[in-house]
């Protein structure tokens, strides 16, 4: 029974995940421990938190495994290099970044006081693909990773049977679909790693009217692959400079001075927002979704016409375009794991580990998304402690409540227009937030996205929320005919329409395209959130809740102190942190 630690190192995401005999034990994001976004460096506080909460010792672990193969694709780069002379500039700085990744289970192993353990190199993409495969509900389809870039690839395809996949296809640098949407994303304004989400937002107050000039950055070809026109780019480039070392992820500007003169000035991030820029991102959006269309629609091809996909790498964070692959490729039945993105590569390295250890692959591997550090009341009791003064100065009442009473008075205080934070069990593992960390409001109310952005979030208005909706209620209030099971909607990797007849009933949850990103909650999955939700429908007769991440600006909460901390700074009504119940008076 191997007990294997997987980690993504020095990239935006940073993370570790623990398998104990090919099952996910824990798997943390180091953004959430360190307070700094998409922290990207060596995720030794993850590591360690993984340990804690499996009650495992670091001198127990059999293996290390990175998401990373230091001297993969030589022959690419090699090739790369020929054709583009002046990128030799940047040998340096690539050699020491393949030292970093070499020596991260080093590393990892001397934080943690582990001894010598075995370090295994995984590719990036390979991890990708293993983690999406061997969390599906399916044994034999697809599996496609698209992404930024991961030892010199941006795209791999592969076949899958019985859970393993097979290459099939692939794209490399410095051809990237998810380069394209990252600098676009930048020209719009949004500079910072992982604002892709704020252009796939604000695509649907636009119109696609920019897709011709789009047109000339990105061309596809035979075989499912695609070019970016360089000239348009600057990652190939002498001084352009990624920063994966420790802190927030520095990316410099993708595009050059020929995309301005094409698309028109970029737009600083202080500058209004105006119809322009909702025009290009719907355009951007049609471009990715087309080029998207064609991979997949040769990966289903290669796969002997397989109709089920299994879906990773950070551009399977675009929840629009997940939700229409039924509908524009031959894949009927789609899964996308809960953290699909770079996070994510660290459960897949360590599932690659396995079976290089042991022979075998590891199934099944539904871990679900709640993989990380647990609320428990002792601590919820010492954070209330430490700041009883602030609590008392805010006007605040404290109590204790068993779960059926606590989730009775919230339900409650939700239907009559209050803002509620929601803190229980373990944490979410991916971007999400499910009803572990969330922020939950009345859907009814068509002025709470206001409040919200008022009080808490602080975010662009144009963003849209999404909702927490009862298993047996979903196909009621949400177009998912298309979507085989609807199994992904778990971990809110879709946006779906809600169906037009319901669309008066939930404004909040309406995007401006009939859209919603709807979680699918099961009392298997979270309980306490779905017993929540079950009062809330019995008061009302809406069975969601309009949820988002509990946060103001910064990583998603995870401990009961960085919970009460943002009540405390922000307008939010009232907090339910494992068995207390924090309620602002007025």
């Amino acid at each position: 029974m191997p007990l294997i630690l997987g980690l993504n190192a020095y990239h935006a995401d940073a993370a570790a995940a623990l398998l104990c005999d090919g099952q996910v034990l824990a798997a943390v994001e180091e953004e959430r421990l360190r307070r700094v976004k998409h922290w990207a460096g060596l995720p030794t506080r993850a590591a360690a938190a993984c340990l804690a909460i499996a009650g495992a010792e670091a001198r127990d672990l059999d293996a290390i495994a990175v998401n990373r193969r230091p001297g993969a694709a030589l022959g690419a780069k090699t090739l790369f290099a020929l054709r583009h002379p002046a990128a030799l500039a940047r040998a340096p700085d690539r050699l020491a970044n393949r030292r970093a990744f070499a020596a991260a289970p080093v590393q990892i192993a001397a934080d943690l006081g582990a001894g010598r353990v075995r370090g295994l190199a995984v590719g990036h993409h390979a991890a990708h693909l293993a983690y999406a495969a061997a969390s599906a509900p399916w044994h034999d389809g697809a599996a496609v990773s698209v992404d930024g870039f991961g030892d010199f690839l941006s795209t791999l395809t592969a076949r899958v049977r019985e859970g393993e996949p097979v290459a099939t296809g692939r794209v490399s640098f410095p051809h990237s679909l998810g380069v394209l949407y990252q600098a676009v994303t930048q020209h719009l304004g949004f500079p910072n790693v992982g604002d892709e989400y704020k252009a796939m937002g604000l695509a649907a107050h636009g119109r696609q009217n920019r897709v011709d000039a789009l047109d000339r950055l990105i061309r596809l070809r035979r075989g499912g692959r695609f070019a970016l026109n360089l000239r348009y780019f600057r990652h190939t480039r002498p001084g352009f400079a990624y920063r994966w070392h420790g802190g927030a992820p520095k990316v410099g500007a993708l595009f050059g001075p020929q995309v301005e003169d094409l698309l028109g000035p970029a737009r600083a991030p202080s500058d209004p927002i105006e119809p322009i820029h909702a025009d290009l991102a719907a355009s951007l959006q049609a471009v990715y979704e087309r080029t998207l269309w064609h991979v997949l629609r040769h990966a289903s091809a290669r796969a002997h016409g397989a109709a089920s996909l299994a879906l990773a790498g950070g551009c399977a964070h675009n929840v629009v375009a997940n939700a229409r692959i039924p509908a524009e490729t031959p894949f009927t039945r789609v899964h996308v794991p809960p953290a699909p993105g770079d996070a994510g590569g660290a459960v897949g390295a360590a599932l690659v580990a396995h079976r290089r250890l042991t022979g075998r692959p590891a199934r099944p591997v539904d871990a679900g998304a709640y993989l990380g550090p647990e609320i428990a009341d002792a601590d919820v009791a010492a954070a209330l402690a430490a700041r009883a003064g602030a609590l008392r100065q805010a006007g605040c009442r404290v109590g204790w409540q068993p779960p059926d009473e606590m989730a009775r008075a919230a339900a409650q205080a939700i239907a009559g227009g209050k803002l509620v934070g929601w803190v229980q069990g373990r944490m979410e593992w991916g971007p999400r937030a499910l009803g572990a960390r969330s922020l939950l409001a009345d859907p009814r109310r068509a002025d709470v996205r206001a409040l919200l952005n008022d009080r808490i979030k602080q975010r662009e208005t144009f963003r849209p929320f999404a909702a927490a909706v009862l298993d047996a209620r979903l196909a009621e209030w949400f177009d998912t005919d298309r979507l085989d099971g609807a199994q992904d909607l778990r971990w809110m990797s879709m946006a779906v329409p809600v169906r037009p007849a319901r669309r008066a009933r939930v404004p909040a949850i309406v995007h401006a395209d009939g859209s919603s990103r709807p979680q699918r909650v099961t009392a298997a999955d979270a309980p306490r959130f779905h017993d929540l939700i079950v009062r809330f429908e019995a008061l009302t007769g809406v069975p969601m809740l309009l949820n988002t991440s509990l946060n103001r600006q910064t990583p998603i909460v995870c401990t009961p102190g960085e919970a009460l901390d943002l009540f405390l700074e922000t307008g939010l009504h009232r907090l339910c942190v494992g068995g207390a119940t924090v309620v602002r008076d007025g």
